[in-house]
């Protein structure tokens, strides 16, 4: 049997089969809806993950750089893994709000934390042309993406981007929010900030900013490596105009403005080759905070404020930069003889040439010259009252090398170690006047052997007085005074009461400086002598301060009696002998260094090391000379008075006019007296004395005899009245 449709029954039938596959359908379409729903939501849930916290947000703590200012209030250095000095959006100038806004986000006041007709279009763009390179983000999308996302471009960040950034607009306020935004924007070279690029690019405050220089550093955020004026300056131009025509099409401009704008130039400050104001310090000072605060050093936002002196640090700057190149030359010719360029050149090559050949090769020669033997230099200054300290020097270039000579190098100190054994004389008893042969003696050696010394120029003689002997600095004089009066170990003892902590021998030849020390300290002994025998501790940190301004620590001068006043007040007077008309008279003659101060030379055998220490009531300074290899001689002649002296009398002189110091000389204490002595008997002058001079002695340690070698009458007045006059230490 056979059915047949009618046209009726087909309808029916076509009807029914159409109801039922929109019902299906429908359902389908609900259903895959409702998956991709439910997939949108575990996607969103799995994004939210790991979002920031809520206490997250509401404790945003940004890293920011620490600043070392010197103590005349000068920012000398700034420690940071991100560049970024805090500033308040009232501080910050509309100018650069409103470039920032008219290029960013023109409606930042108006959005919620994204803007979707916006979004929407510019995902359009992208997936027509392929590509990610339309930004969509609003201000706050930035923030979320520069304080807690990575910058890939994934759709998984950007989800996490407009969640995180929806979330900020609900904690934060708008003022809050660009306010955080300016100080995190990057400009490269480690900076965040709009302040700390105004300084980096400008050297300027942002409040000192112009509309060119503003619409620079809002263009440079979009990509500061591609965009850095020093290196594209066409392209940051560019940039430049692109962010003012948007000023202009937002009406934060008018024409006239904009055309005045885009001709300008960049304006931007050369990057600067130095390494700053007292590099060698800062690292010295660096490496100290480090211990204390850990990474809070580079990443919390301290304010650190030293002793050191710009204006000081200047001064040693400069008579470095006068005088050492000329040690340097001499010290090239020096090192050109063959017995001592031998010295430097590799093993290597003198398989394959003689020495005179490579003598011969003038380019050669001098390249390894320059590169294996530079004159290195250490300045260490303070202030004897109080430790602080003024101002350092640790080489001769802190790029080529960081090693710190002025608080990490050990060096002999020839001569200038002879303060100590004299300090330890005078403590003991042994006046100015006591008197020693200046005669040949047999010196004994740390490693065993026997030394016959000499004195500088080769001269011998009688009996010499301490004054003069230190004067001169008598070699002869000096290793018998620690063989006869004071031994090596009193004299080691003397020396670690002032400061000296190296290594010290017990021998003979320690009188002559045959033993190591560290600048710093042997600067701050001689700071004793300056403050009537005290020792203050040098000291580099003022106070430090966290970033709301609260102190975590104040540095706290360390000063002990070491020495009688007494004692200091001869050893000041002495070495002010020695300085006026000694070893140190060119300090004065030729270097017009004239404040009543004190001094003292060293050399070491074959003119390795180069010393000259000198003081005043206000400022203590050393200076260093020599070559980081002990085997090399800075040249025949080389001596303290020729190598170092010109530095130190330099800076000195400098110094004290840079901080208008007043003239002053040290105070005598009580017990310190005038006695009138014969000068052949070193008793009290008597009537018929030729020859009488007046010394400074201890109270205790006075003359009460007379003289009782001379008989008759005294010579004529007026050479009487000479002699009463002449003073040994002047």
């Amino acid at each position: 049997m056979t059915l047949k449709h009618t046209p009726r029954a087909l309808k029916k039938s076509g009807s029914w089969l159409q109801k039922n596959f929109w019902s299906s359908g429908r359902r389908k379409f609900l259903a895959a809806i409702s998956l991709f729903a439910l997939a949108g939501v575990i996607l969103l849930l799995c994004l939210s993950s790991d979002l920031p916290s809520f206490d997250q947000l509401e404790n945003i703590t940004p890293e920011l750089a620490t600043k070392v200012y010197s103590s005349d209030g000068v920012l000398i250095k700034e420690f940071y893994t991100e560049r970024r000095f805090h500033t308040p959006l009232a501080q910050i100038p509309q100018t650069i709000i409103n470039t920032v806004l008219a290029t960013e986000d023109h409606r930042f006041y108006s959005h919620w934390g994204i803007a979707p007709v916006r979004l929407i279009k510019v995902i359009g763009k992208n997936v027509l042309t392929l590509s990610k390179q339309q930004g969509a983000s609003t201000l706050t999308q930035q923030l979320a993406r520069r304080l807690f996302l990575t910058p890939e471009k994934t759709l998984t960040r950007k989800i996490k981007e407009i969640l995180t950034a929806i979330q900020i607009e609900r904690t934060y306020t708008k003022p809050e929010i660009l306010e955080m935004y300016l100080n995190h924007m990057s400009f490269g070279h480690g900076t965040y900030g709009v302040e700390s690029a105004a300084q980096l690019f400008f050297h300027k405050s942002i409040q000192e900013l112009t509309l060119p220089e503003c619409a620079l550093l809002t263009g440079m955020a979009q990509r500061p490596a591609a965009l850095n004026p020093h290196r594209y300056p066409e392209r940051a131009l560019r940039r430049r105009n692109i962010v003012l025509s948007r000023m202009l099409a937002e009406g934060f401009i008018d024409e006239q403005t904009f055309r005045e704008a885009a001709d300008s130039k960049l304006g931007v400050v050369p990057q600067s080759q130095s390494d700053g104001t007292a590099p060698y310090f800062c690292e010295y000072l660096r490496q100290n905070l480090q211990k204390e605060y850990g990474w809070d050093l580079y990443k919390g936002g301290l304010t650190v404020y030293t002793t050191l002196d710009s204006r000081v640090q200047a001064c040693a700057d400069s008579a470095v930069a006068k005088y050492l190149p000329n040690v340097q030359r001499i010290f090239r010719s020096h090192i050109r003889k063959k017995s001592e360029f031998v010295k430097i050149v590799p093993p290597s090559l003198l398989k394959k040439r003689t020495v005179e050949q490579l003598l011969a090769d003038k380019a050669f020669s001098d390249s390894l010259i320059e590169a294996r033997t530079p004159v290195q230099v250490a300045l260490v200054a303070l202030d004897p009252q109080n430790g602080h300290i003024l101002a350092m020097i640790g080489g001769r270039n802190f790029s080529e090398s960081q090693f710190n000579r002025a608080v990490q190098a050990i060096r002999q100190p020839g001569s200038a170690f002879k303060p100590f054994v004299y300090t330890a004389a005078v403590d003991n008893g042994y006046m100015p006047s006591y008197e020693k042969l200046n005669q040949p003696i047999v010196v004994h050696m740390v490693d065993g052997t026997r030394w016959t010394p000499h004195n500088y120029d080769e001269s011998i003689g009688g009996k010499t007085n301490l004054r003069e002997a230190l004067r001169k600095s008598l070699n002869l004089v000096t290793a018998r005074l620690v063989q006869e009066d004071v031994p090596p170990e009193q004299v080691i003892r003397y020396a670690r009461n002032l400061g000296i902590t190296t290594p010290l021998d017990a021998v003979d030849a320690l009188a002559l400086g045959s033993c190591g020390v560290i600048p710093i300290e042997l600067v701050s002994a001689f700071g004793v002598f300056a403050h009537q025998g005290i020792l203050a501790s040098p000291l580099s940190i003022l106070r430090v301060e966290d970033r709301y301004g609260n102190i975590l620590e104040r540095g706290k001068t360390t000063a002990k009696g070491v020495l009688r006043e007494e004692t200091a007040y001869i050893m000041a007077d002495m070495l002010k002998t020695a300085a006026a008309n000694g070893t140190g008279a060119a300090s004065r003659s030729v270097y017009n260094f004239t404040r009543p101060a004190g001094g003292k030379t060293g050399t070491t055998n074959n003119y390795t090391d180069a010393w000259f220490v000198t003081f005043t009531p206000q400022i203590v300074v050393g200076v260093w000379v020599g070559l980081d290899d002990p085997a090399l001689s800075l040249g025949e002649r080389q001596t303290g008075a020729l190598a170092a002296l010109p530095i130190a009398a330099t800076f000195m002189r400098t110094a004290h006019d840079a901080l208008n110091l007043p003239v002053v000389d040290f105070v005598k204490p009580y017990d310190v007296i005038e006695v009138e002595i014969c000068s052949e008997s070193k008793k009290l002058a008597a009537e018929s004395c030729p020859s009488v001079i007046t010394e400074i002695y201890d109270r205790r340690f006075a003359p009460q005899e007379t003289c009782n070698l001379h008989t008759g009458q005294r010579q004529p007045a007026g050479e009487e009245q000479n002699n009463k006059k002449r003073r040994i230490n002047t």
